[in-house]
C-alpha cells in the first residue's frame, strides 16, 4: 500500500508540474455560456482522425471529426453537414449530402466534461441530425480554419460502484496517470466514460456551443 500511495503522490505532482506542449493551433468557443479556449490537436481515435481540444481542472474535451459520408479523410474548403456522432455514415446522411450537392462532407462533434474528480462523473454531449453545419477553409499555409455553433444532446455518466470497489487503488492510480498525460501532452487520455466502468444516468439536457472557431495546422 505504501508503494501505491507513493506512485499516486508522484502522479499528483506530475499533474500539477507539467503544462501542455505548445503549438500554433487555436480553438475558441462558448460552451453553455462559459469561454473555452485551448490549443487543439489532431489525434487518431479508432480508425479516424479527430480534432481534439482539451483543458484541465476539470478535464474537458471537445472533438470534431470531418470527412466524407464514406468516412474518407479528405478535407476540402466548404460546408460540412453535422450529423449524429454515433451514426455518421447512414444511408440517409449519404443521400442528403448527394441530393443537395451543397455539402463537402459530414461532421461529428463530441464534448466530454469531468463533473466530479477524479473522473468519477461526466457530462457528455453528442451532435445529432439537426441540419447544423461547420464551415471549413483549407488555407495555402496548411492551416484548417473552421467555424461552427451547435446544440449537443447531453447525457450524464457516473462511475459504477463495482468499478470503484473492485478497481481499488489501481483504478485510482490509472485515472491520475491519465489525467497527468492529458495535462502534459494536450491529448485526452482515457477521458470517455462509455464502456469504461461508468453508467449512464436517467437524465438528458442540451450542451450549447456558440461562436466556435478552430485554426489547426493540417499539413
Amino acid at each position: 500500500m505504501n508503494r501505491q500511495l507513493l506512485i499516486l503522490a508522484l502522479l499528483l505532482v506530475t499533474t500539477v508540474s507539467f503544462g501542455q506542449i505548445a503549438n500554433d493551433n487555436t480553438l475558441k468557443a462558448e460552451i453553455d455560456g462559459k469561454e473555452f479556449t485551448t490549443q487543439p490537436r489532431r489525434v487518431r481515435i479508432g480508425n479516424f482522425w479527430w480534432i481534439t481540444a482539451n483543458t484541465v481542472k476539470p478535464d474537458k474535451s471537445l472533438r470534431i471529426w470531418l470527412g466524407s459520408y464514406d468516412k474518407r479523410e479528405i478535407i476540402e474548403t466548404g460546408t460540412y453537414l453535422v450529423v449524429d456522432a454515433d451514426k455518421p455514415d447512414t444511408k440517409e446522411n449519404k443521400k442528403k449530402v448527394e441530393d443537395l450537392g451543397k455539402y463537402k462532407g459530414i461532421a461529428a462533434i463530441k464534448y466530454v466534461e469531468e463533473t466530479r474528480e477524479p473522473r468519477m462523473e461526466y457530462h457528455v454531449g453528442k451532435s445529432q441530425n439537426g441540419d447544423e453545419t461547420i464551415d471549413v477553409k483549407m488555407g495555402a499555409d496548411g492551416f484548417l480554419e473552421a467555424t461552427f455553433s451547435t446544440n449537443l444532446v447531453g447525457s450524464y455518466w457516473k462511475e459504477k460502484g463495482t468499478a470503484t470497489v473492485f478497481g481499488g487503488m489501481g483504478r485510482l492510480i490509472n485515472k491520475m496517470e491519465d489525467k497527468a498525460i492529458t495535462k502534459a501532452s494536450g491529448y485526452d487520455s482515457a477521458i470517455d466514460p462509455e464502456g469504461n466502468g461508468y453508467k449512464e444516468q436517467d437524465k438528458q439536457d442540451q450542451i450549447v456551443i456558440k461562436n466556435g472557431v478552430v485554426k489547426l495546422k493540417f499539413k
